[in-house]
């Protein structure tokens, strides 16, 4: 389930936020290409363009994408956003929280 979370502040990039999150890649590595287009289609409500992401954890992965997100519904806008995705080791990956990163 997606939700959002309003109360976090992610002004400071996540890998300050949390241990072992490895530092943003602006660079899209194929594997995690595939893993945003997977979850994509159960992300409503934007068109999400990933620019970077950060991973955490081995076999169990989460991985966090900063993301433009196109607001689709009125008021439509334009926002960066983190995207969480949790990667199981033998199973579908699915996205379980999107956060607005504040200016």
């Amino acid at each position: 389930m997606i939700f959002q979370d309003d109360s976090k502040d992610c002004s400071m990039p996540i890998a300050t936020q949390s241990a072992n999150w490895s530092t943003f890649d602006f660079t899209l590595t194929p594997q995690a290409k595939d893993v945003f287009d997977t979850v994509a289609p159960a992300l409503f409500g934007a068109k999400y363009t990933p620019l970077a992401f950060s991973r955490q954890g081995a076999a169990t992965v989460q991985l966090c994408f900063l993301c433009d997100a196109d607001y689709t519904a009125p008021p439509v806008s334009s926002n960066l956003v983190l995207i969480y995705i949790h990667q199981p080791e033998a199973d579908t990956p699915y996205p379980y929280r999107i956060v607005p990163v504040a200016p």
